[in-house]
């Protein structure tokens, strides 16, 4: 199958071969056809097949997958491999009998076979981590020297390790290499695949050493060690306040926030962030989707029921660490701790009175505005 693309001369140019045709005939033909094209993000080239658009990517990322065995040269393409390897004669690889890669030279498996006996002989001098390679290490410097050679033609964002840059490239082609069996949601990086397929699994292989929590991803872990050591490397550049989470920051971040672009068209109350305001326009379209099976209380978002169900099983999953109270969310536990922190984050604008929770104010205000909500009926 061929698939013309007009161009200025007195050819057409298909995504298999050159041909002279006639112009004004073929356009019509084209038209016809009607075919569906892939086109390149980056140049604007068209492709009528995706795995050739695929290919063509590898222009852009100078991602080379395919390597030979003898010289350890790399190829974009495996037909260009194909084609090199048939300019050695005589050549007797060897492989390596655990996992069966094949080297040209013995010294190269020698070297190979570290990663199966775990032997690291070289250490770097800064920080005292070992590696089996030599070439490990001498990437691993980079994070020290703060050296970044591999740089986006796209973005110009600098990057010390090549594969890193190959997998930052996929952000502007929007390449997804890694598809889910069970969900089918597409990554771009194989470790967030990875990461990812631990939620269908439930496998959780990273355990904290102090209270024996157990985490899906090592990030999860590291921040819930700020928990034990009270770290809090987030700053709050208003107020100075500190946070062991960035998520914490940027929702403390809105009560300084005076500007609220977006409002909502039925009631004009306006919002910092377009998520809230979603969540606020449900409640003028009645939209609860989920339904609590025992109580029957509706709800707009699926986890809001299920923090909701703890209440129905008395589940209390989160614990303060001072008093030990327990609660079953997490945003209850946070409003909790401002009592032992002795923090009032929302102040009244009339008095100047400072309170821990939001609803205290609003409770608050009504002996300003005078506004009585309730009224007994005898």
């Amino acid at each position: 199958m061929e698939t013309y693309i007009k161009t200025n001369g007195t050819h057409l140019i298909s995504d298999l071969c050159v041909e002279t045709v006639d112009i004004d005939k073929n356009v019509e033909n084209v038209n016809d056809k009607n075919e569906e094209y892939y086109v390149c993000d980056i140049c604007g080239q068209k492709f009528c097949q995706k795995p050739l658009l695929k290919k063509h990517f590898h222009t852009h990322t100078k991602e080379k997958p395919y390597f030979c065995v003898v010289c350890k040269k790399d190829f974009s393409c495996e037909s260009n491999l194909t084609k090199h390897y048939q300019g050695y004669t005589n050549v007797k690889p060897c492989s390596c009998d655990v996992c069966h890669e094949i080297f040209s030279r013995k010294e190269e498996l020698k070297v190979h076979y570290r990663i199966h006996t775990n032997e690291k002989p070289y250490s770097c001098d800064v920080c005292g981590k070992k590696c089996s390679l030599k070439g490990d290490l001498d990437r691993h410097y980079r994070i020290h020297t703060n050296e970044k050679p591999f740089s986006c033609d796209i973005c110009h964002k600098n990057f010390s390790l090549k594969h890193n840059l190959i997998t930052h490239l996929r952000t502007h082609t929007n390449e997804k290499l890694f598809s889910c069996e069970v969900c089918h949601k597409d990554f771009s990086r194989k470790d967030e695949f990875k990461a990812h397929y631990r939620i269908h699994t439930n496998e959780k292989p990273y355990s904290c050493d102090v209270c024996g929590k157990k985490c899906s991803r090592k990030g999860d872990l590291n921040r819930h060690y700020r928990i034990h050591t009270n770290e809090r490397p987030y700053s709050c550049n208003v107020c100075h306040r500190e946070f062991s989470q960035k998520s914490q920051l940027n929702v403390h971040l809105w009560t300084h926030a005076k500007e609220k672009p977006f409002s909502c068209d039925i009631c004009g109350k306006e919002f910092s962030q377009k998520y809230r305001l979603n969540m606020h326009h449900k409640m003028h379209t009645e939209e609860n989707p989920f339904s609590c099976e025992v109580c029957h209380k509706d709800f707009s978002r699926e986890y809001e029921l299920k923090v909701h169900s703890r209440i129905h099983r008395n589940e209390k999953l989160y614990s303060c660490e001072v008093c030990h109270k327990d609660f079953s969310c997490k945003s209850y536990l946070n409003k909790h701790y401002r009592i032992h922190r002795n923090e009032k984050p929302f102040s009244c604008d009339i008095c100047h009175r400072n309170f821990s929770q939001k609803s205290h104010l609003n409770k608050h205000l009504r002996t300003h505005t005078n506004e009585n909500l309730f009224s007994c009926d005898v």
